[in-house]
């Protein structure tokens, strides 16, 4: 499969500066082994606080903030 990189970056909120940034088979994989979520599956005022816990996301979906 290839890669469409420059199409994910136009999606990408993440703020973090990494080699990951637009390769979302490899940030996907990367978050989950250490039981979190990237930076696109929250909202903008999340994303900033670095925090991709399952947990945090799950009290983000709680309080219907996702």
């Amino acid at each position: 499969m290839e890669c469409n990189k420059e199409r994910n970056l136009e999606k990408c909120n993440c703020t973090y500066s990494c080699s990951k940034k637009g390769l979302c088979c490899e940030c996907i994989s990367y978050h989950l082994e250490m039981r979190q979520l990237p930076a696109c599956c929250f909202p903008k005022e999340a994303e900033a606080t670095y925090d991709r816990s399952f947990e945090y996301f799950a009290r983000l979906v709680k309080a219907g903030e996702v």
